[in-house]
């Protein structure tokens, strides 16, 4: 078991839901622009306190653009036990020569064999998440 708890469901703590994110890649970034919600599924990594991500030109960037408010989310599920973090906060297209470098040199690879040369750097302001122990429903007293 990741988390040792007897209750089914536990809440963690910002440390515990950093290493989670830290070992998982992949995710959903939730967007919101002119009224209307995206969700997209995402590849990312985590480095000095933010999540990056790549994109090619398209809903992502243009959205981020109109709205730098994001959600993200991954989780886990295995056998006997699940997981899952939330992270709310601001997005933005890196641009200076020197971040893209810095980005490119932290090895994230694309999930598709497509062109994706823009980095998205998402800076956490909440983090929350919780673990779960799976089981059955209890019987009702």
């Amino acid at each position: 078991m990741m988390f040792e708890h007897d209750d089914p469901i536990l809440e963690l703590t910002d440390d515990q839901c950093w290493k989670l994110l830290e070992k998982t890649r992949h995710g959903r970034i939730v967007l919101t622009a002119a009224g209307e919600t995206d969700i997209f599924p995402i590849n990312y990594l985590v480095h000095d306190g933010v999540l990056l991500m790549r994109s090619a030109p398209g809903t992502k960037l243009a959205e981020i653009t109109i709205n730098e408010n994001v959600v993200f989310e991954t989780d886990g599920i295995g056998s006997d036990e699940a997981w899952s973090v939330v992270v709310k906060g601001t997005a933005r297209v890196l641009q200076s020569g020197a971040e893209i470098a810095e980005a490119e040199s932290l090895g994230l690879k694309t999930w598709v064999p497509t062109l994706k040369d823009f980095y998205i750097e998402v800076k956490p302001e909440r983090i929350s998440g919780r673990h779960f122990i799976l089981g059955e429903q209890p019987e009702r007293f």
